[in-house]
């Protein structure tokens, strides 16, 4: 009987140890108006190689930002991947608030929910760029829930709920890669839907092209629903909006919230009930020809 119990244990351990946290922490800023901590974090990122593609300072969630940057070898393992669905992934959020603390995606968590079946032919990137995360903002320790690293490819909060390719991340079709990429471009330009532009990746050649987006509205945008559900992850942000060939797609919130919060328990999630659709509503908008 104690062998069997020591054996459950190890198991438990074991299994323990493959889940995954969708964020890192970083080492703690001293106390600095929020420009200058972002600014702090901007210069420890840029020495480390990266490219700042923006900044996000939501509406309603005051005393937090993120940055958003961009790493060559990441783009470069996107590039060779043959599917466009991966852009979804170039964007690396780091989020800063006001008390110092400093928190960053765990790629290793969120490129195998993004890439899924492609993940392992760029293991190698995502190491190095994990690597290189946390040279350049410290510790390392996981928090935000967890979830087994092999149930991310095909990741649903529960059963019936949408996985990463569901049939209503489609936001509109296009005439052509172009014709998309240029409604996007200027609804955001526009401010439709109360939203503004983040960052923005585009590969022309590969048809493929990520817009972070910030939706400001006071009634449904993020502000509203993430201080429901909690507002200790700013790097859970900005919502993707994505480009394959000629058709406009966003991860339904469903998916998308619940894979930055995977500890939510139902009732916190009833309680945003209305979020996926107001969600897409908005982004249907940006997504469509004006």
């Amino acid at each position: 009987m104690r062998r069997l119990f020591i054996g459950l244990a190890l198991l438990c351990s074991a299994q323990l140890s493959l889940a995954l946290s969708p964020y890192l922490h970083g080492a703690k800023l001293p106390a600095a108006e929020l420009s200058a901590q972002l600014s702090q974090v901007e210069s420890k990122l840029k020495a480390e190689g990266f490219t700042v593609l923006g900044k996000h300072l939501p509406k309603g969630l005051e005393g937090q930002g993120t940055l958003v940057v961009s790493d060559p070898q990441t783009l470069q393992a996107i590039r060779g991947l043959g599917t466009g669905s991966g852009i979804v992934a170039a964007g690396i959020r780091v989020g800063v608030s006001k008390d110092g603390t400093v928190s960053y995606m765990n790629p290793d968590y969120w490129h195998r929910a993004y890439l899924r079946g492609q993940f392992a032919g760029t293991e190698a990137a995502v190491k190095s760029l994990q690597q290189r995360l946390l040279k350049a903002l410290g510790e390392g320790a996981g928090y935000g829930g967890d979830v087994p690293q092999n149930d991310l490819a095909n990741y649903r909060y529960m059963f019936g709920m949408e996985r990463f390719d569901a049939p209503n991340t489609e936001l509109a079709k296009h005439a052509s890669f172009e014709d998309a990429v240029k409604a996007v471009q200027a609804n955001l330009t526009r401010g439709v839907g109360d939203t503004h532009r983040v960052y923005e990746v585009v590969m022309p050649t590969e048809k493929m092209a990520v817009f972070g987006v910030s939706m400001d509205s006071a009634s449904d945008g993020e502000g509203w629903w993430v201080n429901k559900i909690g507002a200790d992850r700013p790097a859970a942000l900005p919502y993707e909006v994505f480009i394959v060939d000629n058709k406009v797609y966003a991860l339904y919130a469903r998916y998308r919230i619940a894979l930055a919060w995977p500890a939510l328990g139902m009732g916190q999630f009833m309680g945003i009930i209305n979020a996926p659709e107001a969600i897409r509503s908005t982004l249907v908008r940006v997504a469509t020809p004006g």
